[in-house]
């Protein structure tokens, strides 16, 4: 199989060597050399000095993690094989489709191995301790000497199953992209269903030939994606403009008037971006992810708040700059799942499963409803989502 190399660091560097033992290597049991990888990568972990508490979270991420990203190598190994066992004459192509399908295996177990061990480098150093990196009411994604934007696009795309992936709303991507060009503004009001929403943007942006947009755009971040050790290596390759959501504002009571300060610096900041002209934002007006309903398995859209919207176009009017608003349905929840009920507190057990994603951009809200009926705005912009997001999700997974 070969050797991933890379360095966890903490109070030392150590280099990990993941050469899979020979009899893993070649077993056709693939689970096995997954086993090994991740039994690999836990013994260099707990070499480190790092409480025993993160053991279980960090091996049930680095098993999720590659578990999902060589997912898509053995369904091709298992498909090519059922071909092959159907043409028995032909014994020699059998042979060179299970050597093919090996090597490709092989290829994605390393290619994963390597971006999980970039992830735990980055998280180690800049997630925690003395060197923890600080974001401020903005953040301008990092791109060199070290692309942080491209390292998060990479990770999350390994385990996207792209066959079964979809980009919705073209027509309304090339119109935002022309009021772009023009100077003026863009909001995309998105539903919001896991922790890779801004990477699944890219992903799907890029295969769609709007990469520009992709990497240009600003996303609404609350404080868990800035201050958990395992987020904050990818916000830093985003745009990001911060913000504490009303939904755990309340959770530290001491810190209340410090969360709403720099909500008050970050709406300043927005302010002055869109004044500039020729900016695109990301927005989840709900203010936290939709959660999957555990009485009936449906993931419903939650619903967006209409004080958060109102802010949204009152900063709009204010920088005197022409602002355009797009309903954007997401579909990325069986790729992170999030835990079924909301938690504060950066460091949740993090899930990531081989899935399909989808995005559909509805067309532009209309700028109806005044002091008394302003409700419209909202209530348009969250049907349109929520139709685009059914039809979308029964497209990709059949009625459900």
């Amino acid at each position: 199989m070969g050797r991933s190399r890379w360095k966890l660091k903490s109070s030392r560097s150590v280099s990990l060597d993941t050469s899979l033992p020979s009899a893993a290597a070649e077993s056709p049991d693939t689970n096995a050399a997954i086993d090994s990888s991740v039994a690999l990568i836990m013994e260099q972990i707990k070499s480190k000095d790092l409480p025993e508490t993160m053991y279980k979270p960090l091996e049930h991420f680095v098993n999720e993690y590659l578990t999902a990203s060589t997912k898509g190598a053995m369904q091709k190994e298992s498909h090519n094989s059922q071909v092959a066992d159907m043409a028995t004459d032909k014994a020699t192509d059998k042979a060179t489709d299970k050597a093919t399908d090996k090597s490709h295996f092989a290829s994605s177990l390393n290619t994963a191995i390597n971006n999980i061990g970039t992830c735990l480098t980055l998280g180690s150093k800049y997630g925690m301790g003395p060197d923890k990196f600080k974001f401020g009411v903005s953040h301008k994604a990092i791109r060199e000497p070290f692309d942080y934007y491209d390292f998060g696009v990479n990770f999350f795309k390994l385990a996207v199953d792209m066959d079964n992936s979809v980009f919705l709303g073209e027509e309304n991507m090339n119109k935002a992209k022309a009021q772009l060009a023009n100077g003026e503004n863009v909001v995309f009001l998105a539903n919001h269903q896991s922790e890779a929403d801004p990477q699944v943007v890219s992903i799907l942006l890029e295969s769609a030939g709007f990469s520009s947009m992709a990497a240009d755009m600003t996303f609404l971040a609350g404080h868990k994606v800035t201050t958990d050790a395992l987020a904050i290596p990818f916000s830093m390759g985003r745009n990001l403009l911060c913000i504490h959501s009303k939904k755990h504002i309340d959770a530290e009571p001491d810190k209340k008037d410090a969360k709403q300060k720099q909500n008050l610096l970050t709406m300043g900041a927005m302010l002055e971006m869109l004044k500039g002209g020729g900016q695109s934002l990301w927005v989840a007006p709900s203010g936290g992810r939709d959660r999957r309903d555990v009485s009936t398995g449906s993931i419903p859209i939650s619903p967006f708040d209409p004080k958060t919207i109102d802010m949204f176009r009152l900063m709009a009017r204010k920088s005197k700059v022409p602002t355009h608003f797009y309903p954007m349905s997401m579909v990325s929840y069986e790729l992170c799942p999030p835990p079924d009920s909301v938690e504060a507190g950066a460091g949740e057990l993090r899930n990531i499963k081989r899935s399909g994603v989808g995005i559909h951009v509805g067309e532009e809200t209309k700028n109806e409803g005044g002091l008394e009926a302003r409700h419209l705005f909202t209530d348009n912009a969250q049907r349109v989502c929520d139709e685009n997001y059914r039809r979308m999700r029964e497209k990709m997974f059949g009625k459900e």
